[in-house]
Parts: structure tokens; sequence; C-alpha cells
């Protein structure tokens, strides 16, 4: 059984910092990529940015692009979203997800359809 835990989420000041980390059990060998996505009250969730699990760039969503970083530990099965430079509208919801899909795409890979498994979510408040 494939678990993925959220932690880090908080309240920081507009301009400060949070690390969320997703950490996984279960058969991770089967995750082909990794995403992070967000949902905040009244809109639809939305990617934030993504991880291959073994080796590969990363992606990010235009409005985190330059102030957001992911990155992994595949010997803690554990990965990372470092947020700076945070804003009032980065305020949700965070998830992370895993895939299973070996051929997903670039393209394919922001749409919340392409990942199987999700974990439950940790709260980022940004107060301006």
């Amino acid at each position: 059984q494939v678990q993925l835990v959220e932690s880090g989420g908080g309240l920081v000041q507009a301009g400060g910092s949070l690390r969320l980390s997703c950490a996984a059990s279960g058969r991770t060998s089967s995750f082909y990529v990794m995403g992070w996505f967000r949902q905040a009250p009244g809109k639809e969730r939305e990617f934030v940015g993504g991880i291959p699990w073994y080796i590969g760039n990363t992606y990010y969503a235009d409005s985190v692009k330059g102030r957001f970083t992911i990155s992994r530990d595949n010997a803690k099965n554990t990965v990372y979203l470092q947020m700076n430079s945070l804003k009032p509208e980065d305020t949700a919801l965070y998830y992370c997800a895993a895939s299973t899909d070996p051929g997903l795409s670039w393209s394919a890979l922001k749409l919340v359809s392409a990942y199987g498994y999700w974990g439950q979510g940790t709260q980022v408040t940004v107060s301006s």
C-alpha cells in the first residue's frame, strides 16, 4: 500500500519561506514522477511542480518559477518543496502526488489525472 504524507505547512508572512516534505512509503519502486499541487478555497487543484522519482530535471508552473524548488532524497523516500518569497496568493492546501506512468510526458505531468497516489495535504497560509 502506497502512502504519501505531507508536512511542513503553516502560517508565514509575505516574503517568508517554508519547506514542505512529502514522505512516501510502500511500493515506491513503482514511482516515476512526483508532483506538487495546491488548491485554494473555491478554486481547482493546480500544478505547482514535478520531479522524476529517480533522475531528471524539475518542472515548475510559471507562477512559482524562480521562487519554489523541488528536490528529493531517495534514501529517505522523501520529496521536498522549498518555497521562498511567498505571496498571499500562494495560500492553499498543498498536496504531493505520485505517478506510476513510465511514459508520462512533460505536458501531461501537470494534470491531476496523471497521478494515482495523493497525500492528505498540508495547509500553507501567507499573510500580507
